[in-house]
Protein backbone atom coordinates (compact mmCIF):
# COMPACT_ATOMS: atom_id res chain seq x y z
CA UNK A 1 0.00 0.00 0.00
CA UNK A 2 1.58 3.47 -1.15
CA UNK A 3 2.05 5.33 1.33
CA UNK A 4 0.15 8.66 2.21
CA UNK A 5 1.85 12.08 0.94
CA UNK A 6 1.44 14.98 3.46
CA UNK A 7 -1.21 17.42 2.84
CA UNK A 8 -0.05 20.70 1.63
CA UNK A 9 -2.45 23.99 2.45
CA UNK A 10 -2.00 27.62 1.16
CA UNK A 11 -3.91 30.13 2.43
CA UNK A 12 -4.88 33.98 1.11
CA UNK A 13 -6.29 36.83 3.41
CA UNK A 14 -4.93 40.69 3.06
CA UNK A 15 -1.97 40.86 0.72
CA UNK A 16 -0.47 41.26 -2.70
CA UNK A 17 -0.29 37.71 -3.40
CA UNK A 18 3.59 38.46 -3.43
CA UNK A 19 4.76 35.59 -1.02
CA UNK A 20 2.43 33.10 -2.67
CA UNK A 21 4.40 34.01 -6.05
CA UNK A 22 7.66 33.44 -3.93
CA UNK A 23 6.74 29.65 -4.23
CA UNK A 24 5.22 29.52 -7.57
CA UNK A 25 9.01 31.12 -8.02
CA UNK A 26 10.76 28.05 -6.75
CA UNK A 27 9.97 26.21 -10.33
CA UNK A 28 12.78 23.42 -10.49
CA UNK A 29 12.27 23.18 -6.78
CA UNK A 30 8.50 23.32 -6.63
CA UNK A 31 8.22 20.24 -8.85
CA UNK A 32 10.24 18.16 -6.34
CA UNK A 33 8.28 19.60 -3.27
CA UNK A 34 4.87 18.61 -5.42
CA UNK A 35 6.78 14.89 -5.52
CA UNK A 36 6.79 14.73 -1.91
CA UNK A 37 3.27 16.14 -0.94
CA UNK A 38 -0.25 16.65 -1.81
CA UNK A 39 -0.68 20.22 -2.66
CA UNK A 40 -4.60 20.18 -1.98
CA UNK A 41 -5.24 23.67 -1.18
CA UNK A 42 -3.18 26.24 -3.58
CA UNK A 43 -5.78 28.42 -5.64
CA UNK A 44 -3.10 30.63 -6.50
CA UNK A 45 -1.67 27.85 -8.51
CA UNK A 46 -4.61 25.77 -9.29
CA UNK A 47 -8.26 25.29 -8.71
CA UNK A 48 -8.39 21.68 -7.83
CA UNK A 49 -8.83 21.63 -3.76
CA UNK A 50 -8.89 18.75 -1.77
CA UNK A 51 -10.73 18.53 1.61
CA UNK A 52 -8.56 18.89 5.25
CA UNK A 53 -7.18 18.07 7.34
CA UNK A 54 -3.97 19.22 6.19
CA UNK A 55 -0.35 18.56 7.83
CA UNK A 56 0.87 21.74 6.89
CA UNK A 57 -0.82 25.34 5.90
CA UNK A 58 1.40 28.33 4.64
CA UNK A 59 -0.70 31.85 5.29
CA UNK A 60 -0.21 34.33 3.46
CA UNK A 61 -2.26 38.04 4.68
CA UNK A 62 -3.38 39.90 7.58
CA UNK A 63 -6.80 39.80 8.77
CA UNK A 64 -8.96 42.76 8.14
CA UNK A 65 -12.61 41.52 8.50
CA UNK A 66 -14.77 40.06 10.77
CA UNK A 67 -15.35 37.07 7.70
CA UNK A 68 -11.27 36.66 7.90
CA UNK A 69 -11.23 36.95 11.34
CA UNK A 70 -13.59 33.70 11.48
CA UNK A 71 -11.99 31.78 8.20
CA UNK A 72 -8.56 32.06 9.91
CA UNK A 73 -10.09 29.89 12.96
CA UNK A 74 -11.45 27.21 10.72
CA UNK A 75 -7.71 26.92 9.24
CA UNK A 76 -6.49 26.66 12.32
CA UNK A 77 -8.58 23.38 12.77
CA UNK A 78 -7.77 21.83 9.34
CA UNK A 79 -4.31 22.56 9.74
CA UNK A 80 -1.61 19.88 12.11
CA UNK A 81 1.15 23.03 11.40
CA UNK A 82 0.26 26.12 10.65
CA UNK A 83 3.14 28.86 9.46
CA UNK A 84 2.44 32.21 8.53
CA UNK A 85 4.40 33.37 5.41
CA UNK A 86 5.16 37.46 4.62
CA UNK A 87 4.74 40.69 6.27
CA UNK A 88 1.26 40.99 6.03
CA UNK A 89 0.70 37.66 7.70
CA UNK A 90 3.32 38.17 11.15
CA UNK A 91 2.89 41.75 11.48
CA UNK A 92 -0.45 43.16 9.46
CA UNK A 93 1.89 44.34 6.85
CA UNK A 94 1.73 47.93 4.61
CA UNK A 95 -2.06 48.23 5.58
CA UNK A 96 -1.46 47.95 8.92
CA UNK A 97 -0.37 51.92 8.54
CA UNK A 98 -4.48 52.69 9.01
CA UNK A 99 -4.12 51.35 12.81
CA UNK A 100 -2.40 54.26 13.75
CA UNK A 101 -5.65 56.23 11.98
CA UNK A 102 -9.38 55.90 12.46
CA UNK A 103 -10.21 53.65 9.64
CA UNK A 104 -13.60 55.07 9.22
CA UNK A 105 -12.42 58.34 7.72
CA UNK A 106 -10.43 56.60 5.15
CA UNK A 107 -13.84 54.24 4.14
CA UNK A 108 -15.47 57.67 3.84
CA UNK A 109 -12.99 59.18 1.64
CA UNK A 110 -12.35 56.02 -0.51
CA UNK A 111 -16.29 54.80 -0.98
CA UNK A 112 -18.89 56.31 -2.39
CA UNK A 113 -21.35 54.29 -0.18
CA UNK A 114 -19.34 53.74 2.92
CA UNK A 115 -22.21 51.79 4.34
CA UNK A 116 -21.58 48.66 2.91
CA UNK A 117 -18.19 48.26 3.92
CA UNK A 118 -17.64 45.56 6.51
CA UNK A 119 -13.83 45.95 8.17
CA UNK A 120 -12.26 45.45 11.35
CA UNK A 121 -10.74 48.94 13.31
CA UNK A 122 -7.18 47.23 13.10
CA UNK A 123 -4.83 44.77 10.28
CA UNK A 124 -3.35 42.48 12.51
CA UNK A 125 -0.76 39.22 11.90
CA UNK A 126 -2.47 35.90 11.77
CA UNK A 127 -0.79 35.40 15.59
CA UNK A 128 -3.20 37.72 17.03
CA UNK A 129 -6.29 35.27 16.30
CA UNK A 130 -4.78 31.98 16.67
CA UNK A 131 -1.88 29.52 17.36
CA UNK A 132 0.95 30.16 14.57
CA UNK A 133 3.95 27.09 14.53
CA UNK A 134 6.31 29.53 12.54
CA UNK A 135 6.68 32.80 11.63
CA UNK A 136 8.17 33.36 8.31
CA UNK A 137 9.27 37.43 7.75
CA UNK A 138 9.73 39.07 4.81
CA UNK A 139 8.21 41.67 1.96
CA UNK A 140 8.17 39.42 0.29
CA UNK A 141 9.83 36.24 1.81
CA UNK A 142 12.70 34.42 0.56
CA UNK A 143 11.88 31.31 -1.62
CA UNK A 144 14.75 29.50 -0.26
CA UNK A 145 13.98 30.22 3.23
CA UNK A 146 10.28 29.35 2.58
CA UNK A 147 11.55 25.39 0.96
CA UNK A 148 13.42 25.25 4.49
CA UNK A 149 10.65 25.55 6.65
CA UNK A 150 8.50 23.19 4.34
CA UNK A 151 10.96 20.83 4.49
CA UNK A 152 11.49 21.25 8.09
CA UNK A 153 8.07 20.75 9.30
CA UNK A 154 7.48 17.88 6.97
CA UNK A 155 10.44 16.10 8.30
CA UNK A 156 9.37 16.91 11.73
CA UNK A 157 12.23 19.33 12.87
CA UNK A 158 12.50 22.94 13.46
CA UNK A 159 13.50 24.75 10.79
CA UNK A 160 16.56 26.87 10.56
CA UNK A 161 16.17 30.30 9.64
CA UNK A 162 18.95 32.92 10.31
CA UNK A 163 18.16 35.15 13.66
CA UNK A 164 20.73 38.01 12.63
CA UNK A 165 20.20 41.40 11.83
CA UNK A 166 20.74 42.62 7.74
CA UNK A 167 24.19 43.73 8.82
CA UNK A 168 25.84 40.88 9.01
CA UNK A 169 24.59 40.30 5.05
CA UNK A 170 26.22 43.17 4.15
CA UNK A 171 29.37 41.89 5.98
CA UNK A 172 29.06 38.40 3.96
CA UNK A 173 28.86 40.04 0.53
CA UNK A 174 31.39 42.86 1.50
CA UNK A 175 29.05 45.49 0.93
CA UNK A 176 29.89 48.93 2.54
CA UNK A 177 28.11 50.33 5.76
CA UNK A 178 25.77 53.00 3.85
CA UNK A 179 25.15 54.91 7.28
CA UNK A 180 28.76 54.87 8.15
CA UNK A 181 30.15 55.77 4.83
CA UNK A 182 27.46 57.85 3.16
CA UNK A 183 25.48 58.79 5.51
CA UNK A 184 22.18 57.10 4.37
CA UNK A 185 19.35 56.10 7.22
CA UNK A 186 19.38 52.50 7.49
CA UNK A 187 16.91 49.96 9.13
CA UNK A 188 19.57 47.05 8.70
CA UNK A 189 20.94 47.34 12.61
CA UNK A 190 17.39 46.29 13.94
CA UNK A 191 16.04 44.21 10.55
CA UNK A 192 15.67 40.44 10.38
CA UNK A 193 17.95 38.82 7.59
CA UNK A 194 16.56 37.24 5.01
CA UNK A 195 16.79 39.76 1.95
CA UNK A 196 20.66 39.20 0.97
CA UNK A 197 20.92 42.88 1.62
CA UNK A 198 19.52 44.22 -1.50
CA UNK A 199 19.20 47.67 -1.11
CA UNK A 200 22.29 48.40 0.53
CA UNK A 201 23.60 46.77 -2.12
CA UNK A 202 22.45 49.24 -4.51
CA UNK A 203 23.67 52.39 -1.88
CA UNK A 204 20.11 52.63 -0.71
CA UNK A 205 18.90 52.55 3.07
CA UNK A 206 17.24 48.89 4.46
CA UNK A 207 13.39 49.48 4.81
CA UNK A 208 12.48 47.17 7.16
CA UNK A 209 11.16 44.52 4.95
CA UNK A 210 11.94 41.36 6.82
CA UNK A 211 10.39 43.43 10.62
CA UNK A 212 12.64 43.89 13.17
CA UNK A 213 15.28 41.11 14.19
CA UNK A 214 15.90 39.12 17.56
CA UNK A 215 15.94 41.96 20.83
CA UNK A 216 16.27 45.20 18.20
CA UNK A 217 17.94 48.26 19.81
CA UNK A 218 15.86 50.62 18.17
CA UNK A 219 16.50 53.22 20.78
CA UNK A 220 20.47 53.32 19.96
CA UNK A 221 19.71 53.43 15.96
CA UNK A 222 16.91 56.30 16.25
CA UNK A 223 19.98 58.36 18.41
CA UNK A 224 22.03 57.20 15.26
CA UNK A 225 19.49 58.52 12.53
CA UNK A 226 19.41 61.94 14.85
CA UNK A 227 23.16 61.89 14.66
CA UNK A 228 22.09 61.95 10.47
CA UNK A 229 20.37 64.76 10.59
CA UNK A 230 16.89 62.87 10.34
CA UNK A 231 13.84 64.57 12.75
CA UNK A 232 11.84 62.12 14.91
CA UNK A 233 8.99 62.58 12.88
CA UNK A 234 11.12 60.81 9.72
CA UNK A 235 12.36 58.36 12.40
CA UNK A 236 8.80 57.72 13.29
CA UNK A 237 8.08 57.44 9.47
CA UNK A 238 11.14 54.90 9.06
CA UNK A 239 10.36 52.55 11.73
CA UNK A 240 6.11 52.44 10.29
CA UNK A 241 6.75 51.28 7.42
CA UNK A 242 6.25 47.14 5.95
CA UNK A 243 6.27 46.08 9.25
CA UNK A 244 4.89 49.38 11.21
CA UNK A 245 2.89 47.03 13.43
CA UNK A 246 5.63 44.73 14.69
CA UNK A 247 5.65 45.55 18.16
CA UNK A 248 9.83 46.67 18.74
CA UNK A 249 8.93 48.94 15.12
CA UNK A 250 5.62 50.10 16.42
CA UNK A 251 6.93 51.56 19.71
CA UNK A 252 10.26 53.09 17.90
CA UNK A 253 8.09 54.81 15.75
CA UNK A 254 5.62 55.93 18.38
CA UNK A 255 8.60 57.11 20.55
CA UNK A 256 10.12 59.35 18.31
CA UNK A 257 6.65 60.89 17.43
CA UNK A 258 6.02 61.66 20.32
CA UNK A 259 9.52 63.40 21.00
CA UNK A 260 8.44 65.12 18.17
CA UNK A 261 5.10 66.09 19.37
CA UNK A 262 6.65 67.70 22.80
CA UNK A 263 8.86 69.61 21.08
CA UNK A 264 6.28 71.65 18.92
Amino acid sequence: MAKRKPKLAVWKFASCDGCQLSLLDCEDELMAVADTVEIANFLEASRRVTKGPYDLSLVEGSITTPHDAERIRQVRRLSKYLVTIGACATSGGIQALRNFKDVKDFIRIVYATPDYISTLDKSTAISEHVKVDFELRGCPINKRQLLEVISAFLGGRRPNTPAHSVCVECKLRGTVCVMVAHGTPCLGPVTHAGCGAICPAYARGCYGCFGPMETPNTASLSDWLIGLGASEGEIARTFHGFNAWADEFRQAGDLNEKKQDDQS
